[in-house]
């Protein structure tokens, strides 16, 4: 074990031994090598975890869906400028007609918003969720500001994929991404059964709970939670907490919000963007820069805080990794995953204990690696 490895193991045997963390991996990547691949706690009572145990990992999974999107413009399937309604004639409805794949990847499309009663078996429907999401009213005209959108990011990019390709995201994940780097096995939006026995489960830190009138209070100042002629951004069915993170149907569906995977393939995958890895490399140096690019920018128009994206990637991160080229996502459970040009380095966390946005993990493994990389 090196030096640096020892510190990592060292930061997350302590958070699991002090009960702020149940189950953790870390992996870090340094020009295309992996120098850090360490794992701490349980994945289930009497299951430790191990470097393949996969993770349910929220929105960190975005970075995978947003990285289809990038190997099919490489391969020139896709454009950035593409309207959307050339391949999906059915979103051009209710002032959508010019919203483009760049508003879908920087979160311009204006539609953010599931309808307030959305459950999770609803997000397991991929028909249904495009089909609302094609008839939607957009919440501001595409391409005139940015909002998060938690969920439909995954379901509008992903039925764009599948117009454009004949295939599920699921699939071309699998054929132009996870399986030429040999983390086939590893990085997924739905899990297939066979896999199912490794993926970790999940437990609610004690303060995770939102309830309707947390939610409603909130509404007044976030508009993640306001609800607009029936829909709002986070219905609370459909919130990520570890129940929803454990359900089977959600495991196995397309949900490409989210994803399941472990952190080293995920690293990997971020590692293979900046450069080769083992003599694969994702996206040329140009199309980096461009997808590294801030391309949207200003005050969340849904969770009301500043915002710097670049084509499917949130660009800088308040921490010790803070750098003006830094790019990943993080998830509402206290994962994350990033990578920064200019060092080379790469730095993915996954973990079974939801933290609803509280990232001291990452934070805490991240200074490791700062100090030492």
């Amino acid at each position: 074990m090196s030096d640096i490895e020892r510190q990592v193991a060292d930061v997350v045997e302590r958070l699991v031994e002090d009960g702020a963390e149940r189950g953790v991996q870390v992996a870090v990547y340094r020009h295309g090598e992996q120098v850090v691949d360490v794992v701490a706690g349980e994945a289930d009572a009497g299951r430790a975890v191990t470097p393949d145990t996969l993770f349910h990992v929220t929105s960190t999974g975005k970075g995978a869906t947003s990285t289809v999107v990038h190997a099919l413009v490489e391969d020139g399937v896709l454009h950035y400028d593409l309207p959307i309604v050339e391949v999906w004639p059915e979103f051009g409805v209710n002032g959508k007609d010019r919203a483009t794949l760049r508003d879908a990847l920087t979160h311009s499309a204006g539609v953010p918003a599931v309808p307030v009663d959305t459950t999770a078996a609803d997000l397991c429907d991929w028909d249904r969720m495009c089909s609302l999401i094609a008839g939607a009213t957009p919440w501001w005209e595409p391409g005139t500001r940015t909002g998060y959108h938690p969920q439909t990011y995954g379901f509008l990019v992903g039925e764009i994929v599948r117009r454009a390709t004949g295939k599920t995201i699921s699939t071309v994940l699998r054929e132009r991404v996870a399986s030429p780097l040999g983390v086939g096995r590893e990085l997924f939006f739905g899990v297939p059964d066979d896999d199912l026995g490794r993926v970790a489960r999940h437990e609610d830190a004690a303060d995770l709970a939102i309830t309707p009138e947390m939610a409603a209070s909130m509404a007044e100042t976030v508009p993640f939670f306001r609800v607009l002629d029936g829909w709002t951004a986070a219905p609370l069915g459909a919130l990520p907490d570890a129940a929803f993170c454990n359900r089977r149907d959600v495991l196995t569906a397309d949900i490409p919000a989210g994803g399941v995977m472990t952190a080293r393939a995920i690293a990997r995958m971020y590692a293979a963007l900046l450069g080769p890895v083992d003599g694969v490399r994702l996206l040329s140096p140009s199309r980096l820069r461009e997808v590294t690019t801030v391309a949207a920018s200003g005050t969340d128009a849904v969770i009301g805080f500043p915002a710097r994206r670049g084509l499917g990637f949130d660009i800088g991160f308040q921490g010790a990794l803070d750098s003006p080229t830094l790019f990943g996502m993080a998830g509402s459970s206290g994962t994350a995953a990033y990578a920064d040009p200019a060092t080379g380095v790469v730095v993915a966390v996954a973990k079974n204990r939801v933290t609803a946005g509280d990232y001291a993990t990452f934070g805490a493994v991240s200074g490791v690696v700062a100090a030492n990389l």
